[in-house]
């Protein structure tokens, strides 16, 4: 595999990661984690836990849409 393919494959899998982690995160705060609502008790914030964390991942890794859109 040549250099030029790898770095192709290098930015799909960079551009890839923001949207999967912003979907994990919706999945988790409209689905609800199982353990949230048995230790969470009743009126818990649903983008807490598992989805928090998703959501600030997706932040993190739009870093290379963000060099995209400033082309």
């Amino acid at each position: 595999m040549s250099a030029i393919a790898r770095v192709r494959i290098a930015d799909g899998l960079s551009l890839a990661a923001s949207p999967c982690f912003a979907a994990m995160a919706l999945m988790t705060a409209t689905q609800g984690d199982v353990g949230a609502l048995l230790c969470g008790g009743q009126g818990s914030w649903p983008l807490g836990g598992m989805a928090s964390m998703y959501a600030l991942m997706s932040l993190f890794h739009a870093t290379p849409w963000l060099r995209r859109i400033a082309r």
